[in-house]
């Protein structure tokens, strides 16, 4: 019998290319050359990355805070305690902003303008506090009071002090007074009761890991670290410095450890545990 030709040979092969849809050039040519599927065109998952706290070590520079009876300053205890706090805080993945890195002062207001201006998702202010009478210690935390959050809503609200507001996302400076103060007093409300779920969070775990509070621990006043609206604050009090036995556990490590420690798991459990991350 005859060897097939190649044209004859060529003309199966073709036939049986096209029982399976491909064509000459598709099936003779190399893996590189076929055509590549096409891509997904669904959308990409958000990207996350970690939620900023804000730090603010008080006083420092010429205003020293508390001082206690042995001489300690209020300022040099909660920086120290910020610095540890700062630790556990990228530990866990946590962005981290300080007020104030040195021995500096800083305004009050400018405190809170700085952790706006970085879109911090938390601010713990840091003090030591003292009074006249020594027996008094333990921690408590404060967060914004009824009146004082009424005030600077309305204050917020007022035209001159609005041309560089925004609040959720919307500027003030083109809304009329009316939807101003509105919007403003909705956001003054949501963030004070976000604050509220915070300190609850902080005494239940100073309190789970043997901090001393002061009776009443969770309370109210006009604090102007605490007016931001839009970052849940609280006010932290670690101690009294009056108090003799406040003053030594402040200013040893091993307790300003402690206290970072616990306020890094009210941190966490504010947010979730494990969630350290928010979409960007």
């Amino acid at each position: 019998m005859a060897a097939p030709n190649r044209r004859t040979v060529l003309a199966g092969l073709t036939a049986g290319w096209a029982v399976f849809g491909l064509g000459i050039a598709e099936a003779c040519a190399t893996p590189s050359k076929r055509k590549a599927p096409r891509k997904s065109m669904a959308k990409p998952t958000p990207m996350l990355r970690p939620k900023l706290v804000a730090l603010d070590p008080g006083h420092g520079g010429r205003d020293p805070g508390a001082m206690g009876v042995r001489g300690t300053k209020e300022k040099t205890v909660v920086m120290a305690v910020a610095r540890e706090l700062q630790k556990e805080l990228l530990a866990r993945r946590y962005r981290v902003m300080l007020t104030r890195t040195t021995d500096v002062y800083v305004p009050l207001r400018e405190r809170v303008a700085r952790a706006q201006a970085a879109k911090a998702d938390l601010f713990l202010s840091l003090h030591a506090d003292a009074c006249a009478d020594s027996g008094v210690r333990g921690a408590s935390v404060y967060t914004l009071s009824e009146a004082a959050s009424d005030r600077e809503a309305e204050a917020l609200a007022a035209r001159e002090n609005r041309a560089d507001l925004v609040v959720s996302g919307t500027r003030m400076a083109n809304q009329s007074d009316s939807v101003a103060r509105t919007l403003v007093a909705m956001s003054q409300r949501g963030t004070v009761n976000d604050s509220r779920r915070l300190a609850a969070t902080i005494v239940q775990t100073f309190a789970s890991n043997g901090v001393r509070l002061l009776p009443r621990t969770h309370r109210q006043a006009g604090f102007a670290v605490l007016t931001s609206p839009e970052i849940p604050a609280c006010l932290v009090e670690l101690g009294y410095l009056s108090n003799a036995r406040d003053e030594r556990l402040l200013t040893v490590r091993q307790h300003q450890i402690a206290l970072a420690r616990a306020l890094r798991a009210s941190v966490d459990a504010h947010f979730g545990a494990g969630t350290a991350t928010r979409k960007a």
